[in-house]
């Protein structure tokens, strides 16, 4: 039976390795960013149908809504963060985060998760097994000795929004997952392989196959289980 998915964050990197490897023939994935995806000129079967938002902005959220009215939506990705400027550099210092960057970060990184995922829920509730899925961090995980305060904040929040909707969509039977990845090898698309990936970064990044490959476990299951929450640290991450 065909699928249909929505994928938010989906132009590049992770986003974009569940455009490519997570639908099969016959399925239909609205892909959701702010420039155009190549996955839409793949030719595989798929039906790819681009909806342009900024999700920095709550504006797009009605134009959603009439996008996908009365569409059942099998599976909702939330594949969504920005970070502090720099602040995976050596010399990043959270005294010289701006406050404008620090108040859009969290707009982006919590509200918008929010209220992008609430006007879909009708459209969950719908489907036969919905599954909602939110792509975290293993920075908002404890003792990860990360200093990214608003960045470590905001995946800190993701968790609390994933536990706290599910509660709320428990008695729809629609499951809510959170997936806490380490650092992604996210430059190497997902058709070049992970092999590439691996030996690109020494095994020190986590192939964007790998995560793809749960994904498609999760929405697998049966409406009977509920996936909590994964964390994936790459196994040489000594601080996970």
């Amino acid at each position: 039976m065909s699928k249909n998915f929505i994928i938010f964050g989906a132009s590049q990197g992770l986003g974009d390795a569940f455009v490519k490897g997570l639908p099969t023939e016959g399925d239909t994935v609205w892909v959701v960013s702010r420039t155009r995806p190549s996955s839409l000129d793949i030719n595989d079967g798929v039906n790819r149908k681009w909806l342009t938002i900024d999700l920095s902005s709550q504006q797009h959220i009605p134009a959603l809504k009439e996008a996908l009215k009365g569409v059942a939506i099998d599976v909702l990705i939330y594949n969504v963060g920005v970070w502090e400027k720099r602040g995976f550099e050596d010399d990043y210092t959270f005294d010289n985060d701006e406050v404008g960057d620090i108040a859009n970060l969290i707009n982006i990184n919590l509200t918008s998760t929010i209220t992008y995922i609430q006007a879909l829920l009708s459209n969950v509730r719908q489907a036969e097994n919905g599954k909602i899925i939110l792509i975290g961090s293993t920075a908002g995980l404890d003792h990860t000795n990360n200093a990214q305060v608003s960045f470590v904040t905001s995946k800190f929040g993701l968790r609390g929004i994933t536990n706290a909707l599910r509660e709320h969509v428990r008695k729809d039977k629609i499951s809510v997952t959170c997936i806490n990845p380490g650092e992604l090898a996210a430059e190497v698309p997902f058709e070049e392989g992970a092999e590439k990936a691996i030996k690109l970064y020494e095994g020190t990044r986590i192939p964007v196959q790998d995560i793809v490959a749960i994904v498609q476990c999760v929405i697998n299951l049966s409406p009977v289980s509920c996936v909590k929450e994964i964390n994936i640290p790459a196994i040489t991450d000594m601080n996970v």
